[in-house]
């Protein structure tokens, strides 16, 4: 039998922290963390071995300085006898040892900021029943500190949301329109009380819906090189899903290729309500009076219980897509002219411009997007440099000194806005009149020499102009190049990368986004963003880093 659902309005999904106890004045207080909660698939599991499910202690230390004595960290795990079998996680325990009663962890310091004190992976006992439950507490004693302990519920069974991947195309023109389909299951042994939906996308894919049972938020946080610039959805499905159940929400909701797409990505996932990661400052739908349905399909389950418990298996909630738009980003070159006497010191910005239509970002490698290539005139010395940007020799090769270079490298970060102007401050000293002294200002890819055109860009005549000190004539010119015209696709790697090796740059100035990722001052729609190799979850109060595919299909 088809049941219909409706999603209602979204509230406000926090989940608090526990409350502290002040601890004696003299003594800094530490605070272990961990998950609220976790769940372990019924033995055997489903491959017919144990299923492990991990769990990871953390402490932190939110002081500036280093706690430099002894401390010991102890798990009691009397109460998991019958319920679950505990091993220490791969590099999780090399300062601990496990006996069938207990966790015990020795730190010799404790530094600031956040590290780990353990890592365990459970699996349900043999002769464990569903539903049965004991709690995981991390204490910790050391002279001359206090420390909250961390308690982590530890339940057989539970309910496992398992989200489809949706069939969209990766290759599309701006303008183009396709829809998201939405199909889950719970393959676990509880049920779901409410489902909260979330879409998110990067600037150049729009959801064209908006509903009044979705919350909307643009993330524009500068300094989040993985998180900023994403807009997202967040939608709450209430009602109970149950095991065994397919469900489908009919839409609909079309995503749609904006005038400046170019390499983009969609990241969908569903949540147990609450469990849903926090988004950004919610905006209200625009005049939105819809509502999404779904259509549900599964036999009857037991009666939920009555308190829901973490879900099963996390990493095969999220799904995400990467879009290749078929467009076009010209460059231009910024040419600069300047005067000036012997000994003064004169101030110029060197750079470019991207004319769009397109945004260009590297999500996945992190790479900069272009280099800036200056050559400095005849008797001109550079003074001060700008950050993101390097001296080299006049032939490109390595300059141990930045200052007085008679040539720079200056580098973007992995994001180019469609509309964005990159501006690298420089201070020259003109040591010697030079009439008409020329050099140059070239933006272009990377290469090993210097600068090479790029594929997307349709014009490479306007990507060298000429920098000038005391023109006999009304000022610079760009220095033409072989033109060139295309319309290229966009290709990127479908694997993320480990590292970020994007350059912060100087300041830009205009629209769109800044050199170091963020959005510029001037409030550009354009967004600074990173595809979500790296998605934050927040799952039973525990974080996981989940970027994972999961085909399959659910009819």
């Amino acid at each position: 039998m088809r049941k219909r659902i409706s999603l209602l309005a979204a509230g406000a999904l926090v989940a608090l922290g526990p409350a502290t106890t002040p601890a004696h004045a003299a003594d800094p207080v530490f605070t272990l963390a961990g998950p609220a909660g976790i769940g372990l698939r019924p033995h055997p599991g489903q491959s017919g071995e144990p299923q492990k499910t991990s769990v990871e202690f953390r402490i932190v230390n939110d002081s500036t300085t280093t706690f430099d004595r002894p401390s010991t960290f102890t798990i009691d795990l009397s109460g998991l006898k019958g319920i679950a079998d505990v091993t220490l996680a791969k590099d999780r325990g090399a300062d601990c040892k496990l006996t069938a009663a207990a966790v015990t962890c020795k730190s010799w310091a404790l530094w600031t900021g956040e590290s780990t004190v353990v890592g365990l992976n459970l699996s349900a006992a043999k002769d464990s029943k569903t539903g049965a439950t004991a709690d995981l507490t991390l204490t910790g004693a050391a002279e001359g500190a206090t420390f909250k302990a961390a308690t982590t519920k530890v339940r057989v069974g539970g309910p496992d949301l398992v989200l489809d991947r949706a069939r969209l195309k990766a290759e599309q023109k701006p303008g183009d329109k396709q829809n998201l389909s939405i199909i889950f299951a719970n393959e676990g042994t509880d049920p779901v009380n409410g489902v909260v939906l979330e879409m998110r996308t990067t600037h150049g894919i729009d959801l064209v819906e908006q509903y009044d049972n979705c919350s909307y938020s643009d993330d524009t946080r500068a300094g989040q090189p993985w998180n900023t610039g994403w807009s997202t959805v967040q939608c709450l499905l209430e009602g109970e899903y149950e095991p065994g159940a397919v469900y489908g929400v009919d839409g609909p909701l079309t995503l749609k290729a904006a005038p400046h797409a170019f390499i983009d990505g969609l990241t969908y996932a569903v949540y147990a309500a609450g469990d849903q990661p926090k988004a950004a400052k919610y905006r209200a739908p625009a005049a939105a009076r819809n509502k999404l349905a779904a259509a549900k399909q599964a036999p009857k389950a037991a009666a939920r219980s009555t308190q829901q418990a973490a879900d099963l298996d996390p990493w095969n909630n999220i799904q995400e897509f990467d879009f290749a738009t078929r467009n076009t980003a010209d460059l231009v070159a910024t040419g600069v002219s300047l005067k000036g006497k012997a000994g003064e010191t004169v101030t110029a910005d060197f750079g470019f411009r991207n004319d769009g239509p397109a945004w260009v970002a590297h999500l996945r490698s992190k790479d900069a997007v272009a280099r800036t290539d200056i050559m400095i005139p005849a008797g001109a010395k550079v003074t001060k440099v700008p950050a993101g940007c390097t001296g080299v020799n006049a032939n490109g090769t390595h300059r141990d000194q930045t200052l007085g270079a008679p040539r720079y490298f200056c580098s973007t970060g992995h994001v180019v806005g469609e509309k964005e102007t990159f501006a690298y401050p420089f201070q020259l000293k003109i040591e010697t009149v030079v009439a008409d002294a020329k050099g140059s200002i070239t933006v272009g890819q990377w290469t090993p020499e210097g600068t090479t055109g790029q594929r997307w860009d349709p014009n490479d005549s306007n990507n060298k102009a000429a920098f000038v000190i005391n023109a006999k004539d009304t000022g610079p010119a760009p220095t033409p190049t072989a033109s060139t015209s295309a319309t290229p696709a966009p290709t990127g790697s479908a694997t993320p990368t480990a590292t970020a090796t994007a350059t912060p740059s100087a300041s830009a100035t205009g629209t769109g986004v800044t050199a170091n990722g963020g959005l510029a001052s001037t409030g550009s729609s354009a967004q600074a963003i990173a595809l979500g190799g790296a998605v934050l979850l927040a799952v039973g109060g525990g974080l996981f880093l989940a970027f994972r595919r999961k085909a399959g299909g659910h009819a």
